[in-house]
């Protein structure tokens, strides 16, 4: 069953004429009455009691018709939501991203394009790049933003970011007055990190490692801000990136780290060879155009 020949049927009923249903289709009428025909053929019933002058429906015709009409309705309204979808009238973006980073210039990009598409919906989840990788992988997230390396087997990705690390301390600390560090100076110092969910951890702890030390890890937090304020109190110091040493309280100060300094770069990433929602696709041409065009 094809939806014309129930749609071709709707048309005849409402007009009660093969002849003035098969004009309004720009069809002939030999071509609708086979249709219907065919149509009763399938459903072993007929549509109309064709003993009687007037046009008249059969009790299975008039089923039919009702049923057909539930089904012409969805069918249209599926054509309606498909156009709003390939349009980008309408779609839904789930996006991970790391606390870490300062996200201010991203989320503007992602504003420009919300303006050009006021129809697709955002959501935000926030976490560290391995999760964001596992949830990516797995299809609870559409895209997310990582912290490089990251599975090139499994995901696309393009960089966007690249920035230094900088020592943060309490001004109090014997260091504070530096212009630059050497990161091997940091062996006996208490390390405030972000948990083992985030690839940073991984970053400091082998860059730490290459100059001779295994840090001294006093605590870890998902929380940028809390870190902040750890070393803002005292408690330790930490490695966070440039971006977000800018707004540091006044008892705490960022200083280069040098021999070797310790960078991160972002990018974004989303799935192989899998399926994307037109809304998905759409939004990574725009953000890697937004974003890494100088």
């Amino acid at each position: 069953m094809d939806i014309k020949h129930l749609q071709y049927f709707i048309k005849v009923s409402e007009l009660n004429s093969f002849s003035r249903a098969a004009d309004e289709l720009y069809i002939t009428q030999p071509t609708i009455s086979k249709m219907i025909k065919n149509l009763e053929t399938e459903l072993e019933v007929e549509l109309f009691d064709r003993s009687r002058k007037h046009f008249v429906l059969t009790d299975a015709g008039r089923t039919i018709l009702e049923q057909a009409k539930l089904i012409d309705h969805a069918f249209k309204n599926l054509e309606m939501e498909l156009d709003n979808l390939t349009g980008l009238k309408r779609g839904h973006i789930r996006i991970g991203l790391p606390p870490i980073f300062n996200a201010r210039k991203f989320l503007s990009k992602v504003g420009l394009f919300h303006e050009k598409h006021p129809g697709i919906t955002f959501q935000f989840v926030e976490s560290g790049s391995k999760k964001i990788e596992e949830d990516v992988a797995g299809n609870l997230l559409d895209v997310g933003v990582i912290v490089l390396p990251t599975k090139e087997k499994i995901f696309e990705h393009f960089s966007f970011m690249e920035e230094d690390l900088r020592l943060i301390l309490h001004i109090s600390h014997p260091l504070s007055k530096r212009e630059e560090v050497h990161l091997s100076e940091l062996k006996n110092e208490a390390f405030i990190l972000f948990n083992k969910d985030f690839v940073l951890n991984d970053r400091i702890i082998h860059s730490c490692s290459s100059v001779g030390f295994k840090p001294h890890i006093i605590s870890e937090s998902a929380q940028r801000s809390f870190i902040k304020e750890m070393v803002a109190s005292g408690f330790g110091i930490s490695l966070l990136p440039e971006s977000v040493c800018n707004n540091l309280s006044e008892n705490v100060k960022s200083i280069k780290i040098v021999n070797p300094n310790v960078s991160w770069n972002l990018a974004v990433i989303w799935r192989k060879n899998e399926y994307l929602s037109y809304a998905a696709k759409e939004w990574l041409h725009f953000m890697k155009d937004q974003l890494t065009t100088p």
